[in-house]
């Protein structure tokens, strides 16, 4: 094969890769997002204390693929949200040791928190972000909190939402599907 042939070949295979990785979650998240990490980044080293009084801390969630859901009590597109994420992915993949999903619950006290998750039904673990310090690790000040942050085993962040919008939740569910079937 000559270079141009071959030049022709690495370059059919780098779109397929580059269309592939954007089906699988690796694509620009739009600047109106608000997010200050980017896809391709590892998670921020953060620590999060659950309502149940256990920390958990960025490190714990190595070999993981993570979910981390922002919300509040008072956010109505959070409250839209979270019957599906508790339906459609906790019930899932609650059961699978490779999988984490922790809802991060912005600048509320603790029996706030622990209510709210019990008005919504729902199981996923629930965290404490006393002054939305988590959540100004992974967004702009002033930007809204719901929104969704994927991350994959080695800790990269692959895909992240904003609002519920159902096309973008369901593309969420199949990279959270994707990752979980490629073993470590």
């Amino acid at each position: 094969m000559n270079n141009i042939g071959l030049i022709g070949v690495l370059a059919l295979c780098l779109m397929t890769m580059g269309t592939t990785a954007q089906k699988k979650g690796l694509k620009e998240v739009p600047a109106e997002y608000g997010y200050i990490v980017k896809i391709g980044q590892q998670l921020p080293d953060f620590e999060m204390t659950l309502t149940d009084g256990k920390v958990v801390k960025t490190a714990d969630l190595k070999g993981k693929v993570v979910m981390l859901q922002f919300t509040a009590s008072w956010c109505s597109v959070c409250r839209k949200e979270m019957p599906h994420i508790e339906s459609e992915i906790w019930k899932k993949y609650r059961n699978n040791p490779d999988f984490a999903l922790y809802g991060i619950d912005m600048d509320e006290p603790l029996d706030k928190v622990i209510g709210f998750g019990k008005t919504m039904e729902i199981t996923y673990p629930l965290a404490l972000d006393p002054g939305a310090k988590i959540f100004y690790t992974f967004a702009a000040e002033k930007a809204g909190v719901t929104r969704n942050v994927i991350a994959d085993k080695t800790g990269k962040i692959v895909f992240m939402t904003r609002l519920y919008k159902v096309e973008e939740f369901n593309e969420m569910k199949k990279v959270i599907a994707h990752l979980l079937k490629k073993q470590s």
